[in-house]
């Protein structure tokens, strides 16, 4: 979750999710680094510098790929896939829907998208991980698909709030039309719209959006066995600090670049994954 590091690298230091994996069994730790392959390889289309046609054409292969396993076809290059799949029930819509976030950033740039379009999109790139995800941490359905709609988007809205100026150098604006419209911001150029005196207010909504899902998320893992959701919290953790230290810096540009120090990742991992 999510994100696993999210798939779209609108993520935390890959230091988070290693970190986070690494205090797994050895069994459920294999597991999520063959989700987050997964994840890797997919995005790596999405992102490459290919023509959109042949972006979209490598994503529609691994659709396909994904449906002739689950309908039992041979299909060599996803063989580690099949024990895995068998082992913890992985459902075969959410690698579909994580391929449709990938396909929704190779069709075109996304721009200033409406509220609708871009929870669907974090439910794609984030949720739908964290959907697999919660499969290997051994949750129960309900509890599961819950957390796993929250902390991704959580996760997701931190990401997108963190690499404003990463996007907009390559033509992306995650920001909702409707926050920018709010913020008095009337271009959807990335490039122009992140440099808005009205920035700030524009991010106001997500953060608060966030902030109610890293909520919402906290309330489900406090009803969850602690063994269940260590990998979750920690993740969970990771993103509020850096989510936090966001607001505190604040979005006027210039932006210095928000990360978690390692000694304070350190601490977290300990908390979560010793005590």
């Amino acid at each position: 979750m999510s994100t696993l590091e999210n798939a779209n690298q609108k993520s935390a230091a890959p230091s988070s999710f290693y970190s986070a994996m690494r205090i797994l069994p050895e069994v459920q730790r294999d597991a999520m680094f063959l989700i987050y392959s997964f994840c890797r390889k997919v995005d790596d289309i999405a992102d490459s510098d290919m023509p959109r046609d042949e972006r979209s054409r490598g994503l529609d292969q691994w659709r396909a790929d994904i449906n002739a396993l689950y309908d039992g076809t041979r299909a060599p290059k996803l063989a580690d896939y099949v024990p895995v799949i068998k082992q913890f029930g992985l459902r075969r819509d959410d690698f579909l829907a994580i391929i449709d976030g990938m396909a929704m950033d190779a069709a075109e740039d996304i721009r200033a998208p409406d509220l609708a379009k871009l929870d669907l999109y974090c439910d794609r790139v984030a949720s739908a991980v964290g959907r697999l995800s919660v499969k290997v941490f051994g949750l129960n359905d309900p509890d599961g698909i819950a957390l796993a709609h929250h902390l991704g988007r959580a996760l997701q809205l931190t990401n997108i709030l963190r690499d404003l100026d990463e996007d907009a150098a390559i033509g992306r604006l995650y920001l909702s039309g409707e926050a920018l419209a709010d913020a008095g911001i009337d271009t959807r150029e990335p490039a122009r719209a992140v440099l808005h005196p009205g920035i700030g207010a524009a991010c106001a909504p997500l953060v608060a959006r966030a902030r109610e899902h890293f909520a919402q998320a906290g309330r489900i893992m406090d009803l969850c066995s602690r063994p269940v959701v260590r990998s979750p919290r920690l993740m969970a953790t990771v993103y509020r600090g850096i989510l936090d230290e966001l607001v505190r810096r604040g979005f006027t540009p210039p932006r210095t670049r928000v990360r978690i120090s390692r000694s304070r990742l350190l601490l977290t991992i300990l908390r979560h994954g010793v005590f």
